[in-house]
């Protein structure tokens, strides 16, 4: 089992930039990647970013390539996305996720956090 929390949404104004945290615990050592999803009402959880465990390699939305960043703590259990230029359309409730990559994309995702709200006004 694998748990997940997240920390560090929040109400921003568009063009500012946030970071959001997730810290890991227990046994990560069954999933390849971490990332996160983001999701608004009436749609489907979407891909956003998402960094190996090993080497460190990252995979972005195009929606979100070149505003946000995704990076490991030094501790390895900890993964960030920091969230510059943002704008009304990025406001969702923020996952946290770990599982495997394919062709790019965390998937199938094995955990969940349980969600952080960024809402981005105008």
């Amino acid at each position: 089992q694998v748990h997940l929390v997240e920390s560090g949404g929040g109400l921003v104004q568009a063009g500012d930039s946030l970071r959001l945290s997730c810290a890991a615990s227990g046994r990560t050592f069954t999933t390849v990647a971490m990332g996160w999803f983001r999701q608004v009402p009436g749609k489907e959880r979407e891909f956003v970013a998402a960094i190996m465990w090993y080497g460190g390699r990252t995979y972005y939305a195009d929606s979100v390539k070149g505003r946000f960043t995704i990076s490991r703590g030094d501790a390895k259990n900890t993964v960030y996305l920091q969230m510059g230029s943002l704008k009304p359309e990025d406001t969702a409730v923020y996952y946290c996720a770990a599982g495997q990559i394919v062709m790019g994309i965390l998937r199938p995702v094995d955990y969940w956090g349980q969600g952080t709200q960024v809402t981005v006004s105008s």
